[in-house]
């Protein structure tokens, strides 16, 4: 992957030494009532992993994309919740939701 400028390395680099959602939060700027993380701090960041692997994997997004999908993933959880949401795959199990790799469609069993 690469990154569109120099700086892109040091962002992503600083962007190690983050570890809570807050710590994400804070680092791209994005304002949030502390109740809403404490209930929902997991489903946030895998709903901005989601939205993150929404970019093209030929280059990394760059400061501004990452704040947009952060924004984006944390409003998700201020409009909604985590049972509506559902954004890890217990939670659609749960709700009936089932998800088949494509490589399995078409298997004839024998």
């Amino acid at each position: 992957m690469s990154t569109s400028s120099p700086q892109g390395f040091e962002f992503v680099s600083a962007m190690a030494d983050l570890e809570s959602a807050e710590d994400f939060l804070d680092f791209f700027g994005v304002d949030y009532d502390p109740a809403v993380v404490q209930v929902n701090r997991l489903h946030i960041l895998q709903r901005f992993n989601q939205y993150l692997g929404q970019y093209p994997q030929t280059r990394l997004p760059d400061h501004a994309e990452y704040r947009a999908s952060l924004a984006r993933a944390y409003d998700d959880f201020v409009r909604s919740d985590a049972l509506t949401e559902k954004v890890f795959r217990v939670l659609q199990r749960a709700s009936g939701i089932t998800t088949i790799p494509l490589s399995a469609i078409g298997r004839a069993s024998r």
